[in-house]
């Protein structure tokens, strides 16, 4: 099965080649050995996985052909039966963004499209109901039709004037956006740095202006719904205390829930990061409160919120410590009936509790279901307790993605999409990948 796994990806990129810009000073990044043998008719690849689930490659670099088409994959969503749009970072602060359209099929080689290019660290990608993209870049949302002959000739700037955050300036510079149940555009704006705190690693101030004031504060806006299809120039704060809102999802229900990246603490195992549950007005803590009530260290001795008063939002469920959760959905499909209704969730950190997606049991409202005694998986060691605070013990998806030499780097899970046969898509930006997991099956 090897020369079948090894043609269809030799062929996608002989297709591709013709979209491609030169990548000078780029050398080829891989780490995957050669896929062995089919996942539900795609080149299996050599991830641990759950029972009952496979890992099969889309598009991506392998020992078998190392060409890396997509530079950082990050956010995608399905257009019809084969058809996929993408958003690719490019480089890290850089104007080397795109979108692309993949074509794929199973036996067949997948086909790369590049459709817009020259953009701003696009991220977010969401369909509206008359089938138009919309993209979250760096500072702006625009949309475009992504069947139109041309589809840069339809781009249109839907909100404009999101902070500009440049990326050494800001270390959450990236644009994701949700639809709320009422129609208006909820929109991240991550925080201006790590935790608010001078170059002497003290407080600035008896608040900080980073989290509680100014344009560029650590918040989720609300942009106002004033007919279809257009929203507000102008905004307010929904929701504040947010450290970065990458993952960011609206349940049938109307919940809106929110994956906290929480505080780059050099410990590997605090704080924990979070789930929160969005409501106006509410605050939810950041850079004066970690986990459940406790004041971070360069905030202890201010009066700034009392983090077991109502003034802090509780998180509804810990996360484990940098485990980076950077996108969720609620899984409804066919191909898994076990997971329906579960929260997934991708975990990109790179440290040992990283690289995983794992499957949340939820309740009606799409909300996670704490455990009596949870425990989270850690790479090259036994699971460790939570300890204190709501936690779930999830299932993990992929419980053997973790680094193996010459076989696989540690995965690096950033979007996720539901396909329509029921299969579950995701993107690994650090090893170029889209990835397709399926039911166990050649």
């Amino acid at each position: 099965m090897r020369n079948t796994a090894g043609w269809m990806i030799s062929a996608a990129i002989g297709l591709l080649s013709w979209a491609l810009p030169a990548q000078t000073g780029a050398a080829p990044r891989t780490g995957y050995a050669a896929p062995q043998g089919t996942c539900d008719g795609y080149p299996r690849l050599d991830i641990g996985m759950a029972p009952g689930f496979c890992a099969g490659l889309i598009a991506g670099p392998t020992a078998a052909d190392p060409a890396r088409p997509l530079r950082l994959p990050r956010s995608l969503v399905q257009l019809d039966e084969t058809t996929w749009l993408v958003t690719d970072l490019g480089s890290w602060g850089s104007v080397n963004g795109a979108v692309w359209k993949l074509q794929s099929q199973p036996g067949q080689a997948s086909v790369l499209t590049r459709l817009i290019d020259g953009l701003n660290l696009p991220h977010a990608l969401a369909l509206d109901p008359d089938g138009l993209a919309y993209v979250g870049e760096m500072s702006r949302i625009f949309r475009f039709d992504p069947q139109a002959e041309n589809p840069v000739d339809t781009i249109e700037t839907v909100i404009a004037g999101l902070p500009d955050n440049r990326l050494h300036d800001n270390r959450h510079p990236l644009s994701k956006f949700v639809f709320a149940p009422d129609g208006a555009l909820l929109v991240n704006v991550g925080a201006p740095s790590d935790q608010c705190l001078d170059a002497a690693g003290l407080a600035p101030g008896k608040t900080c202006p980073e989290s509680d004031t100014g344009e560029q504060a650590g918040s989720i806006r609300r942009y106002a719904q004033t007919g279809p299809g257009r929203w507000s120039g102008d905004h307010t704060v929904h929701a504040r205390g947010l450290r970065n809102s990458v993952a960011l999802a609206v349940h049938a229900s109307g919940t809106i829930l929110q994956g906290e990246n929480s505080y780059d603490f050099a410990t590997r195992w605090a704080p924990f990061d979070e789930i929160n549950r969005i409501e106006a007005g509410r605050h939810y803590g950041w850079p004066y409160c970690a986990d459940v009530a406790t004041p971070t260290p360069g905030w202890r001795s201010t009066a700034a919120m009392a983090c077991g008063s109502a003034a802090h939002t509780a998180p509804v469920i810990l996360l484990p410590p940098h485990a980076a959760p950077l996108d969720m959905l609620w899984y409804q499909g066919a191909m898994f009936p076990a997971l329906d209704g579960h929260l997934l969730m991708t975990w990109h950190g790179y440290r040992s509790v990283g690289g995983r997606i794992a499957a949340f049991a939820t309740d009606a409202d799409g909300m996670p279901i704490a455990d009596t005694a949870p425990r989270y998986p850690v790479y090259g060691g036994s699971a460790r307790p939570y300890g204190r605070g709501p936690a779930a013990n999830a299932l993990i998806l992929t419980p053997g993605w973790g680094k193996l030499t010459g076989t696989r780097p540690q995965g690096s899970p950033v979007g996720l999409a539901v396909a329509r046969d029921g299969a579950i898509w995701t993107t690994d930006d650090r090893a170029g990948l889209i990835i397709r997991i399926a039911a166990e099956r050649p």
